[in-house]
């Protein structure tokens, strides 16, 4: 084995045991949305941010047979863990819209609609998978040897993900984010010099993650993890860790990678990386090893993590056939629990069995 190999420790799936129940959270606060503009309303949408931004308003709040008046109001109650960042929007009986984006609702417990006016043709919503005829769902086998990672949706029905948490698999199975169970089709596409690896799962539903067209990332900027570590140790649902890069490239002055400081667990590989506005950059493949380089430096390194840049992973795609959604990276950061709430429809847990 060579020395980097013993250096660097791949994030190794674990096997699965039994999931540890999770405390129920507590009910989001409700607030109240005001029409202060100069006519009746007759649908109000509240979803969380950056949706609105993508066009995907979910459901009128209003009854067709109860407008909300000038002066009136609405109390809105989120759904639990909804996080504080909505997108607010009002449309009147005439048409003209009121539109507020990103507030923060826990701040600021009333919002106001104010001056309304046409809207301008919408972009269309962020591309999801149209659901197509329905595929049987694959159940984990539980006599199987298995090992479990991460991946996200790039296309319709494709699956990111690591090379080595899928490599040596007889199956491959992938929880969606609405508890089904999916089985991703062979050949995957794979690059092992990359350690990336492209799955094609029939049936996989959700919006599609967009990497970060611009600006080029810099150093010390924060980014946010999420994955699923440590499967049958910690709770079934995801988990999210901030960090910051730290570096350029990865040892021995990899160009394909950053070095993070977001901790990252076995478990984690495959998962997205992801900068302040929700776009990934990088895709989470490995740690150091701490005891190796203790062994040779007499020092326990810290928090020392790699990720294969956003830039080589695309590069991967396009090989593959696949165009991903780009988008640019600007204005104000977004709120770690955004970028989570951003991830989650659109990240799967990957059980690989042997």
């Amino acid at each position: 084995m060579s020395l980097l190999a013993r250096i660097l420790l791949p994030i190794l799936p674990l096997a699965l045991a039994l999931a540890q129940p999770v405390p129920a959270l507590a009910e989001a606060q409700p607030f109240r949305v005001v029409n202060r503009t100069d006519g009746e309303a007759t649908a109000l949408y509240a979803v969380r941010a950056p949706r609105g931004g993508q066009n995907d308003w979910g459901r009128n709040l209003l009854q067709p047979d109860r407008p909300l008046p000038v002066g009136g109001g609405f109390r809105v109650q989120p759904a639990e863990a909804a996080g504080c960042r909505f997108d607010l929007r009002l449309v009147l009986a005439d048409g003209r819209e009121s539109v507020a984006r990103d507030r923060d609702i826990c701040a600021e417990r009333e919002v106001a609609l104010l001056a309304a006016s046409r809207p301008a043709v919408q972009a269309a919503p962020a591309p999801a998978v149209a659901p197509g005829p329905p595929v049987e769902q694959q159940r984990p086998n539980q006599n199987a040897r298995a090992s479990t990672g991460t991946g996200f949706l790039v296309a319709p029905e494709r699956v990111l993900t690591n090379h080595h948490v899928i490599d040596g698999c007889n199956r491959v199975i992938l929880r969606t984010p609405d508890g089904r169970w999916l089985g991703a089709v062979p050949p995957a596409r794979t690059d092992a010099n990359l350690d990336l690896a492209l799955l094609s799962v029939p049936g996989m539903a959700g919006p599609t993650l967009a990497f970060r067209q611009s600006p080029a990332v810099r150093r010390g900027e924060g980014v946010v993890v999420f994955g699923f570590p440590l499967a049958g140790l910690l709770s079934s649902d995801p988990k999210l860790t901030r960090g910051e890069v730290n570096g350029l490239a990865g040892i021995a002055d990899n160009p394909i990678h950053y070095q993070i400081s977001a901790e990252v667990q076995p478990g984690n590989s495959g998962g997205p990386m992801l900068d302040m506005q929700g776009h990934v950059v990088g895709v989470v493949v490995s740690k150091l090893n701490a005891q190796r380089v203790a062994q040779r430096t007499g020092d326990i390194a810290q928090n020392v993590n790699f990720a294969v840049k956003g830039d080589a992973a695309l590069t991967f795609l396009k090989r593959a056939g696949v165009e991903p959604r780009l988008l640019p990276s600007g204005g104000p950061d977004r709120s770690a629990a955004d970028i989570g709430e951003i991830a989650q429809r659109s990240t799967l847990f990957i059980r690989c069995e042997k």
